[in-house]
């Protein structure tokens, strides 16, 4: 969350319109994404649903200003995932029911490959925490094919043989690095 924190606070006032990697989202619509999983954290650790949720966090969820925004949404979703007992609590997802422990991955995952597409459409600092990469690699040699076959990931990407962790973790994501 720092790490993609830091980014957005990079985003220039002309940037929040430019390409990102994810090809139907730009910078703004890219915030946008992981602050409504920011907003979704807290009650869906507290044990609602998805359905008892409906539509609350749909649409812009950024406002006049995304960087404030996106800050709260950060801190509420942290606060929920440190409260005690949240690793062990049953989350409600759209697939099923997973432990808190497996939800908050999720979560990291996400936020961790985009922060590479926030730099990356930014100009900002493209480089990844080398001990969160190894952990996301390790987490994702599993679940990757479930990612691409509900098409939640876009194809494999071909690297070289010499190619970095990170190179590779952003390839199995669907990203060229």
């Amino acid at each position: 969350m720092d790490g993609f924190g830091e980014r957005v606070h990079a985003v220039g006032e002309d940037q929040w319109g430019l390409s990102t990697p994810c090809s139907d989202w730009n910078v703004r619509m890219l915030v946008n994404h992981i602050a409504g999983e920011n907003m979704w954290t807290a009650p869906l650790m507290a044990g609602q649903t998805i359905a008892d949720m409906g539509d609350s966090f749909e649409g812009d969820l950024l406002g006049p200003d995304p960087v404030k925004s996106f800050d709260a949404s950060a801190e509420e979703a942290v606060m929920a995932v440190h409260e005690p007992g949240a690793m062990e609590r049953t989350v409600h997802l759209s697939f099923g029911d997973v432990p808190g422990s497996e939800y908050a991955t999720q979560l990291f995952a996400d936020i961790l490959i985009h922060s590479w597409d926030l730099a990356k459409a930014t100009g900002g600092d493209q480089r990844l925490d080398p001990g969160l990469v190894s952990a996301c690699a390790s987490w994702f040699a599993e679940e990757e094919n479930a990612y691409r076959s509900a098409g939640l990931i876009a194809p494999r990407v071909g690297v070289t043989g010499d190619a970095d962790q990170q190179t590779r973790l952003l390839a199995a994501f669907g990203r060229r690095a």
